[in-house]
């Protein structure tokens, strides 16, 4: 997001100028605010945070840099970190200081060997004792990664319900889990229709995009489905928005989607005047991922 905004500045100075578009420089500000909203109550009055990583070979590292950098925070691999007394310290050049919130860029699993696996290195032993101790923030917490889960998505209108006591304002994109029989069914009598994706796929690898698969795709997701259907669920297929786009040929449609970046910490919700429009790069390619050939445009929010 913040790339993008650079970028379009530097491209379209006259045009930015000419319009009230609302910032988003503030971003890694914002960031730490939230972040530090979120430190133990028996934190210091100036609660110093860090960002785990893990480390330059990871794909996302230089965005791990960018941010620490613009927040004024120290980067720091699992090796810089230790534990004692149930407190989490960094080593420093003038000795330990306490930690006490981590912007955690770690999975689950790797963050204490003590905990979960074993022989990770990118982890500090002894992190989830400081962490259920009350002495240490992980953000985000422990366990938020459930929320990746494509089934998890189908049943949010039932948490509503049983914990709000309300009805959804807005309605879910309909979801068939594979792992019922009747919805695997359905599926597979509309394969050609629908688009599958793994549970825990992500990158816009391992789908089914059935109005543009060929009838090889199709049999072979058909052949996957019946192998393993609680690893899929299926949706239909969404007709995304599309906006201008600079291409070979010149300006075309491209399919687009949103990536906002909303803040939530104990003070309250932030939520950027921005964000991330993702643009699918091949023509009727509904896949906008960069990974599989997608491209970003800033987003403009444009005061009155």
């Amino acid at each position: 997001m913040l790339g993008g905004r650079e970028i379009s500045i530097r491209l379209m100075p006259e045009l930015y100028a000419a319009h009230r578009v609302a910032p988003v420089e503030n971003y890694p500000n914002e960031l730490l605010a939230t972040l530090r909203s979120a430190a133990p109550r028996n934190a210091t009055n100036d609660p110093t945070a860090v960002l785990l990583t893990p480390g330059q070979f990871n794909s996302a590292y230089y965005e791990h840099s960018f941010l620490a950098d613009k927040m004024g925070i120290e980067l720091v691999e699992g090796s810089d970190l230790f534990v004692r007394d149930g407190i989490v310290f960094m080593r420093t050049t003038e000795g330990p200081k306490r930690v006490d919130i981590i912007y955690r860029r770690v999975d689950d699993a790797f963050i204490d060997p003590l905990v979960f696996e074993p022989d990770s290195m990118l982890g500090v032993p002894g992190l989830f004792a400081a962490y259920a101790a009350g002495n240490v923030t992980l953000a985000n917490a422990i366990g938020t990664g459930a929320v990746d889960d494509k089934v998890v998505y189908s049943y949010v209108p039932d948490m509503i319900r049983f914990y709000l006591g309300e009805e959804p304002l807005l309605k879910n994109v309909p979801t068939w889990r594979c792992r019922d029989p009747e919805h695997l069914g359905y599926v597979l009598d509309n394969l050609q229709d629908l688009v599958v994706k793994e549970v825990h796929g992500s990158g816009g690898y391992g789908m089914l995009v059935g109005p543009h698969a060929t009838g090889a795709d199709i049999a072979l997701f058909r052949d996957r489905l019946k192998a393993d259907p609680t690893n899929y669920v299926a949706q239909p297929t969404l007709s995304l928005s599309t906006c201008p786009s600079f291409v070979e040929n010149g300006i075309a449609p491209r399919h687009v989607d949103l990536r906002p970046f909303v803040l939530t910490g104990a003070d309250g919700i932030r939520i950027v005047p921005g964000g991330l429009t993702r643009v699918a790069l091949r023509a009727g390619s509904l896949v906008v991922n960069s990974s599989q050939g997608g491209s970003t445009k800033d987003t403009w929010v444009v005061e009155a």
